[in-house]
């Protein structure tokens, strides 16, 4: 996924558009909002950054075996 692809929202307390692709503590560092700050995209974030996944492990009971 490139920049382009990224989700983006607009911000309203910051002015701004904002990718949602990211943490809301990563966006409110970026755009310099103070703590405490009400975001109003607090629900669209990504729990965690990108780098930070892990692919889920595959149970081996529920593999298919030929």
């Amino acid at each position: 996924m490139s920049y382009l692809d990224s989700p983006i929202g607009r911000c309203e307390e910051a002015h701004a558009m904002v990718l949602i692709d990211q943490t809301q503590e990563q966006c409110a560092e970026e755009h310099e909002c103070p703590v405490g700050r009400y975001c109003p995209l607090a629900g669209y974030f990504a729990d965690m950054h990108a780098s930070e996944r892990k692919p889920k492990a595959v149970d081996a009971s529920a593999r298919r075996r030929d």
